[in-house]
C-alpha cells in the first residue's frame, strides 16, 4: 500500500490540481470518486492543520489505505487573517466561489493594506492514526476586482507580484510552481522515498508506536502527528 495514495477531497478543481502535481511521482493516485459513497469528514478544526488531519484520518480509517488531504485558504492582513479556515464557506455553507470573492471584496472596500497569503497544509494519514504533514505559503495582494478566467476559489482576486498577474491570469503549470499547494507538494515529493518507508512501517502496525528515528532526520519526524 506504500505506492497507493487516495486524495481525500471531493473538490474537482483541487483534485485536478493535485493530480497534475503528482503525475510524475512513483505513486498510484486515486480519489474518493474511485470508491463508493461514504460518510463525509467533519471539518470543524480551528486550524488548517487540524482540518487536513481530520480529513486524512477519517478517510484512511474508512478505506483502510493511506489518504492525503489538504486544507487550504486565504488569510488577509487587513481582515485579521480572515477568511482563514472558513475560506470555502466564507459567504455561507452553500456559498459559491463567486459569493466568497464578492464578500471578500466588499470587506476590503477602502482598505489600503491589501497584503494576503494563501496557506496549504497537507496531511498524509494512515488508518491507525499517525500522519505526516507539510505546509506551503504564497504571499500576494488582494485586487480591487476579479481578473482572469483560470483557476478557482480566490484566484481571480489574488495578485502575485512576481508574475504581475492574478492566479486566474496564469496557467495551472505557472501557478503550481509558486502556489501554496505546489510548495507543500514539492516538499512531499522531495521526501517521497522516505515517506514510502514510513508508510510501510505504519501500515504494518496494528496501533501507533514510537517513531523509528533511523529512517528520517529529526526535522522530518517532527512533522509526524499521532492520534
Amino acid at each position: 500500500m506504500d505506492n497507493i495514495i487516495v486524495l481525500a477531497t471531493s473538490n474537482v478543481n483541487k483534485l485536478k490540481e493535485i493530480k497534475e502535481l503528482l503525475k510524475d511521482f512513483p505513486v498510484t493516485v486515486k480519489s474518493l470518486g474511485d470508491f463508493g459513497p461514504m460518510p463525509e469528514a467533519v471539518e470543524d478544526g480551528a486550524t488548517f492543520d487540524d482540518n487536513a488531519y481530520k480529513k486524512a484520518l477519517h478517510y484512511a480509517k474508512v478505506l483502510g489505505v493511506p489518504c492525503l488531504a489538504d486544507d487550504s485558504g486565504l488569510a488577509v492582513d487587513a481582515l485579521d487573517g480572515r477568511p482563514g479556515v472558513y475560506s470555502a464557506r466564507y459567504a455561507g455553507p452553500k456559498a459559491t466561489d463567486r459569493d466568497n470573492r464578492e464578500k471578500l471584496l466588499r470587506e476590503m472596500t477602502g482598505k489600503t493594506n491589501r497584503a494576503a497569503h494563501f496557506v496549504c497544509v497537507l496531511s498524509l494519514a494512515t488508518p491507525a492514526g499517525p500522519a505526516l504533514t507539510w505546509e506551503g505559503r504564497c504571499d500576494g495582494e488582494i485586487t480591487a476586482e476579479p481578473r482572469g478566467e483560470s483557476g478557482f476559489g480566490y484566484d481571480p482576486v489574488f495578485f502575485f507580484p512576481e508574475f504581475g498577474k492574478t492566479f486566474a491570469e496564469v496557467t495551472m503549470a505557472e501557478k503550481s510552481r509558486v502556489s501554496h499547494r505546489g510548495k507543500a507538494l514539492a516538499e512531499f515529493a522531495a521526501e517521497f522515498a522516505k515517506v514510502q518507508v514510513w508508510l510501510r512501517q505504519r501500515m504494518a502496525e496494528s496501533k501507533p508506536s514510537k517513531p523509528d528515528h533511523s529512517q528520517f532526520e529529526h526535522n522530518d519526524w517532527s512533522r509526524e502527528r499521532m492520534c
